[in-house]
């Protein structure tokens, strides 16, 4: 059984953090987490914080029920399949640190894609190769939400928020099975994952409060100006 520690508590808080600006902004609970969290320890990386998308996005689903477009979602998903098993075969052949430089090169990219000004139309072709790399980047780092992020950014904020939360549950439960096959999802995940899930539920309240008093485009800055930090420090350590 877990142990609540200091380790523990500490990653409780990031995870509190991580369901907030999700609940927030649509995604962002592995931008945010993951790289803070390989630092406490690896073990929480991937297959925990995909447990906690999965678990916050069925919140954020109900929520925004009526704003879920499942067909437009349809093609995205298609191409979730293959990117999640390209990312699984990727974790078979990294080591720790290797692991850690690519969690923090993908926060930067993540930053980066979020203050790109460029906007893409959702046509088939593009939501297909999104889910890809959403599957890709999510099953090796559990950072899945940039390129739907990029993709979707122009709808509406329910819209946005519902259609990311309802990909994020497919897309999570893909990752997950692929994550068990491959041997990065054991119990020991399970029992790691336990005692997050409060903090997320937490996070996800907090944020339906903070969102009526607090612009959307603060609590932006303010992860970016996070997942900045996290990110850099994630590659500093991949490269001692």
């Amino acid at each position: 059984m877990f142990e609540l520690d200091s380790t523990v508590f500490i990653a409780m808080g990031i995870i509190f953090l991580g369901s907030f600006v999700q609940s927030a902004i649509g995604f962002g609970l592995a931008i945010v987490a993951a790289p803070l969290l390989f630092l406490v320890s690896p073990d929480y990386v991937p297959a925990p914080i995909v447990m906690m998308a999965l678990f916050n996005s069925f919140f954020n689903a109900y929520k925004y029920r009526k704003n879920i477009a499942i067909g437009g979602l349809k093609m995205a998903i298609y191409g979730r399949i293959p990117g999640s098993i390209a990312g699984g075969v990727l974790l078979l052949y990294v080591s720790s640190s290797i692991l850690s430089l690519w969690l923090g090169g993908m926060v930067l990219i993540a930053v980066l894609i979020s203050l790109l000004p460029i906007r893409f139309e959702p046509t088939s072709g593009r939501m297909a190769a999104a889910g890809f790399f959403s599957g890709f980047m999510g099953t090796s780092s559990s950072i899945g939400g940039p390129p739907m992020a990029l993709i979707l950014q122009h709808q509406d904020a329910h819209s946005l928020r519902g259609n990311l939360a309802a990909f994020f549950v497919f897309s999570s439960t893909m990752s997950l099975i692929v994550l068990y096959f491959i041997g990065h999802l054991t119990w020991n995940h399970v029992l790691l994952t336990m005692p997050l899930l409060p903090m997320g539920w937490l996070g996800y309240v907090a944020a339906q409060v903070v969102v009526k008093y607090v612009s959307k485009e603060w609590i932006r800055i303010f992860t970016l100006v996070i997942c900045l930090v996290s990110g850099i420090t994630a590659i500093v350590r991949g490269l001692q």
